[in-house]
């Protein structure tokens, strides 16, 4: 058996100190990992996947190596279900609350939260890492606090309603997930902002094509960030806005009302006293016996223990749908408050181009009228062109024997040429086509 244990679950590596390794028996009603490999035979695609498990009750993380449908016969989850949780495929951001699990896909966190465990798809990347720790941290904190609170039991509720260190195992590692997806938002929000003013100040004083292409990856890479953040934004929104999901979510209190009814149903067999006397306490009354008073008695007593529990039952999951849906919304602020950063940077890239664009223009603007000025130049030398053509025509007139011809042709070309370039200049202005 020990050697079963130690194949099932092997210990960490020793790089990374994750707590205990050692096995630990799951809670009441829940039977351990069933992930034999018999020799010999190789079931079709039933590959292992590494996993850490974090215990709910002690804190302690260990390694595990369990196949998809040994998770699904564990946490009770459809297949499509655990797709999302798969590395090789990349799904948005999702948070899937089930009869006996969460469902967490989260940037680098991807794991199935339970009323007793928390199994995480093994990484090595960072994020993860903390998740683990962090988790352990606070579990084993809230066991020093139970500790501590033992020698004041009085006010255990009130502290239990009023602390974070009370909430449900499960509303803890979502908590968690959720601050690690959100720091990491943030921090790619904020290497952005970094690297983006200085280069969108540059691209405003020299414009290059080397400056337009680094402000082209920049805004790829921003426009894929925003898509990210705007769907966890909406994941929590989603969840913040229907009630039955959050009170879906809350897996200790239906384990809880699982146990008691499963041991309410036992006690309920034990047997009753009898007008006559005392009865077996290990045989139930039958009810063709019982007289009719005791029967009707039975029924109202019945009927009013359910009343009460299912009073107890709703003010329970309207309480809990409160604490749920205060700790979302303290999430649902931070990743707003990185979506505002990213409008802010797209509104500040935005207003970039449109002053590129206005600087462009410009510069067309007046290339336009330089060429419209050698147009009109170039027209008043055509002019001078023609009266030179014309004269130049071999036939005979009285003009050309007189010497000083010349000169009176030449003036009279070029004060009629600057004219005409004047009156267009004045027309130009008029209608503001350039400004002088």
């Amino acid at each position: 058996m020990g050697d079963i244990k130690e194949r099932l679950l092997p210990k960490p590596a020793s790089a990374v100190t994750l707590g205990d390794a050692s096995y630990r028996p799951f809670a009441s009603f829940r039977q351990p990992f069933q992930g034999v490999d018999v020799p010999g035979l190789k079931k079709r695609g039933q590959g292992l996947r590494s996993w850490i498990r974090v215990d709910a009750s002690t804190g302690d993380s260990q390694i595990i190596e369990v196949d998809k449908f040994t998770v699904m016969r564990r946490c009770d989850l459809p297949a499509r279900d655990l797709r999302l949780l798969d590395p090789l495929f990349v799904y948005p951001s999702t948070i899937l609350g089930r009869e006996k699990a969460i469902v967490v896909n989260l940037e680098q966190i991807r794991c199935i939260i339970t009323a007793d465990e928390v199994l995480l798809l093994n990484s090595l990347d960072s994020y993860v890492l903390q998740y683990v720790v962090e988790l352990q941290r606070r579990l084993k904190a809230t066991g020093a606090g139970d500790v501590w609170q033992s020698e004041s039991r009085d006010f255990a509720d009130v502290s239990r309603n009023s602390s974070s260190d009370y909430l449900p195992f499960e509303f803890k590692a979502l908590e968690i997930a959720l601050e690690a997806a959100c720091t990491f938002l943030d921090s790619q929000a904020a290497e952005l902002e970094i690297e983006a003013y200085p280069l969108l100040d540059e691209l405003t004083s020299t414009i290059s094509t080397l400056n337009l292409e680094r402000v082209r990856r920049l805004k790829s890479r921003l426009v894929g960030l925003t898509r990210r953040v705007q769907k966890v934004r909406d994941e929590i929104e989603q969840l913040m806005d229907d009630d039955g999901d959050m009170a879906e979510m809350y897996l200790t209190d239906k384990k809880l009302r699982m146990d008691s009814i499963y041991y309410g149903g036992d006690q309920s067999m034990t047997g009753y006293r009898s007008n006559d006397g005392l009865q077996s306490a290990s045989a139930p009354v039958s009810p063709v016996s019982s007289p009719p008073e005791y029967r009707k008695l039975e029924k109202s007593i019945s009927f009013a223990r359910s009343r009460h529990d299912s009073m107890r039952s709703s003010e329970s999951s309207k309480q809990n749908i409160e604490e749920m849906e205060m700790l979302l919304e303290a999430y649902f602020v931070v990743i707003d408050s990185t979506l505002n950063k990213l409008t802010s940077l797209k509104e500040y890239i935005d207003d970039t181009e449109d002053f590129i664009n206005i600087q462009l223009d410009n510069v067309r603007n007046q290339l336009i009228q330089f060429e419209l000025l050698l147009t009109t130049a170039t027209f008043v030398v055509a002019i001078c062109g023609v009266v030179a053509g014309v004269f130049g025509m071999n036939f005979p007139i009285t003009l050309f024997d007189n010497p000083t011809a010349f000169d009176w042709v030449l003036f009279i070309t070029g004060v009629t040429g600057l004219v005409i370039f004047c009156s267009f200049l004045w027309f130009y202005k008029s209608r503001r086509v350039m400004p002088f």
